[in-house]
C-alpha cells in the first residue's frame, strides 16, 4: 500500500518521512491540494533504481548488437584487452 502524505508533512514531519523511506526503501507520495505531486525516497533507493535503468539500457544495447550481428568472439575480446593492458 503506498504511503501518501500531504505536502505540509514535508515541513512538519520531515523526520518521520525520512525514517520511513530509509526503513522500507520505498517512496512516499506527496500530494498538493489533494493531487499527486511528488515522490520522495532515500538517496540509496534512488541510486538503486537509476542503476537498474542503466543496466537495462546496457542490456538492451547488447541485445540490439546481437540482433544486428555486431558481436565478436570472447577470445578475440580478451586478447584485445590483454594487448591494451600490456602496452
Amino acid at each position: 500500500m503506498p504511503n501518501i502524505r500531504p505536502s505540509s508533512d514535508l515541513r512538519n514531519k520531515y523526520s518521520e518521512i525520512s525514517d520511513f523511506c530509509h526503513k522500507y526503501s520505498e517512496p512516499v507520495y506527496i500530494t498538493k491540494n489533494g493531487q499527486g505531486d511528488l515522490a520522495v525516497m532515500s538517496i540509496e533507493t534512488y541510486e538503486k533504481i537509476i542503476g537498474r535503468f542503466e543496466l537495462y539500457k546496457l542490456l538492451d544495447e547488447g541485445l540490439e548488437d546481437i540482433k544486428n550481428n555486431k558481436v565478436s568472439p570472447a577470445e578475440e575480446i580478451f586478447k584485445n584487452v590483454e594487448r591494451r593492458i600490456s602496452e
